[in-house]
């Protein structure tokens, strides 16, 4: 059973989450039958000749060169070939996560080109020690179980930015991370820091404490990049996310039912190239989201009420999911963001979602906001209090006492509850559960000036766990080399 939590816990933990429905087995299996006649039929574009050529190997049909269409057979064999659940490790080879099933763990986003300055609350662009602070912040918050790189660094190389965020968050968090990348060798780079940090590529694959994320263009559009940085990862047995990008209304149906299996099919598409290139290699899968479009703005809404439809369907499947939470379309920590870094946060937790991330996100991922990080932290310890499992014990009952001090007495000087009053009543940090007087002489401060002041709480003392003299050093040596061939060809080649 899990330990119930208070806002300063440093436990580790899964929120436990239930199972929630809301497609029947007979809808989902026409989905289902939808997307595979749609990968069967119209198919999907691979812009990788070594995509193309894997996925012709094993079975599927190519014409003009790049339209692959896949049949039923292989989808179902890749499903079968792909892991249900996959352990993920810190840095220091400690278990982190098991990623699968309903368990629920949480994440920041990467590259928000802009910030909220912490001194001045002045928007402003993002530099390296905004990396920097998002990691470490990262590292000492309880409820955050993975590091991405928050913000797209504006002082750093352009062509080789990632491989300076990738430094920066292997040497201030202990925890997993997610990293992106817009070119092959982002790839490349990332997972040599990282095997300089777990003793080898060989170790690395092992022990995994790196997801490598990709976003191929759209459901039916695989973009040359995507599919090089997937297959890299995935002959090196490394875990992989990959989430099409899209909007109902333009890269895909607009109609929720025709996105879910037009959306679903380039998720099976990511899922077959993934185990043709290696049977059995960790593969994570989108979830519920179908791309949100608003067609007033066209701007991709964050905080939409997509529904537990597509989150049915993509737990048919037992895939580990990748979700989206604790974010905003609000341009300020304001009321709208934390309605909707709430709602986004508890609507992904009940529905199953394994890793959530793009916690801190404002205006369409354009901001990042560390006091959102840390609003958005106490409101995942609220979610695992609210989802915990009730252990039933004589001593939790308390019947004796009850019987000895009922009707009359109270329970407030009781041994009994001294005992049990940290275990069992969980306390927030940030939201303020004081009598308005006592709020007002306190300094009358709003919730984003306490958050505010606990991230600068944190940076001002917390420090991270400093790695290996050695291990450092090939980092560096790894992002040297990055410069280095900044202005060679970027890709892998197939």
């Amino acid at each position: 059973m899990p330990k119930p939590r208070s806002a300063a816990s440093h436990e580790p933990s899964a929120v436990p989450s239930f199972t929630v429905r809301s497609l029947t087995d007979p809808q989902i299996d026409r989905l289902h039958q939808a997307s595979l006649d749609i990968l069967e039929h119209a198919g999907v574009r691979f812009h990788a000749e070594c995509a193309v050529e894997a996925l012709r190997r094993a079975g599927a049909s190519v014409s003009e060169s790049n339209l692959v269409r896949i049949p039923p057979h292989l989808v179902e064999w890749a499903l079968r070939a792909a892991p249900k659940n996959i352990t993920i490790y810190d840095r220091n080879g400690r278990r982190a996560a098991s990623l699968g099933g309903h368990r629920c763990y949480y994440s920041v986003g990467s590259d928000c080109a802009s910030i909220y300055d912490l001194h001045t609350g002045v928007r402003r662009k993002a530099e390296l020690q905004d990396v920097a602070c998002g990691a470490r912040l990262v590292d000492a918050l309880a409820n955050i179980d993975f590091v991405m790189s928050m913000f797209l660094p504006s002082d750093a190389p352009s062509l080789t930015y990632e491989a300076y965020q990738m430094e920066i968050m292997l040497s201030q968090c202990r925890k997993p991370v997610i990293f992106v990348g817009l070119t092959p060798a982002s790839t490349t780079y990332a997972l040599d820091m990282a095997a300089a940090v777990a003793g080898g590529m060989q170790e690395l694959a092992r022990r995994p404490f790196v997801i490598n994320y990709v976003n191929p263009v759209s459901a039916f559009q695989f973009n040359e990049e995507a599919a090089l940085r997937l297959i890299y990862a995935a002959e090196r047995n490394i875990p992989t996310i990959a989430v099409s990008a899209g909007g109902r209304g333009m890269s895909l149906p607009i109609t929720r039912a025709g996105a879910l299996a037009a959306g679903n099919a380039g998720q099976l598409a990511g899922l077959v190239l993934s185990q043709v290139v290696r049977e059995g290699s960790p593969f994570i899968r989108g979830g519920g989201a179908v791309g949100g479009i608003n067609m007033r703005t066209l701007t991709s809404s964050y905080a939409r009420p997509d529904g537990l439809q597509g989150w049915d369907l993509a737990h048919f499947y037992g895939l580990p999911l990748f979700g989206t939470g604790g974010c905003s379309d609000a341009k300020l920590f304001d009321a709208q963001a934390a309605a909707e870094a709430a709602l986004s946060l508890f609507s992904n937790t009940i529905a199953g979602a394994n890793l959530i991330h793009d916690i801190g996100y404002l205006d369409f991922a354009m901001t990042g906001s560390l006091e959102l990080v840390a609003y958005c932290d106490e409101l995942i310890g609220w979610l695992k209090e609210y989802l915990r499992d009730l252990e039933i014990t004589e001593e939790g009952l308390a019947l004796d006492l009850v019987e000895k001090i009922a009707p009359d007495g109270n329970f407030l000087e009781t041994e009994h509850t001294l005992r049990h009053l940290r275990d069992d009543v969980w306390d927030p940090g940030l939201a303020d559960r004081r009598n308005y007087d006592a709020w007002a002489a306190a300094g009358a401060t709003t919730l984003q000036q306490r958050a505010n002041h606990k991230v600068w709480q944190i940076l001002e003392t917390h420090r991270p766990e400093p790695l290996p003299a050695r291990a450092l050093a090939e980092i560096r040596a790894v992002r040297d080399r990055a410069d280095a061939e900044a202005q060679a060809a970027s890709g892998m080649g197939c």
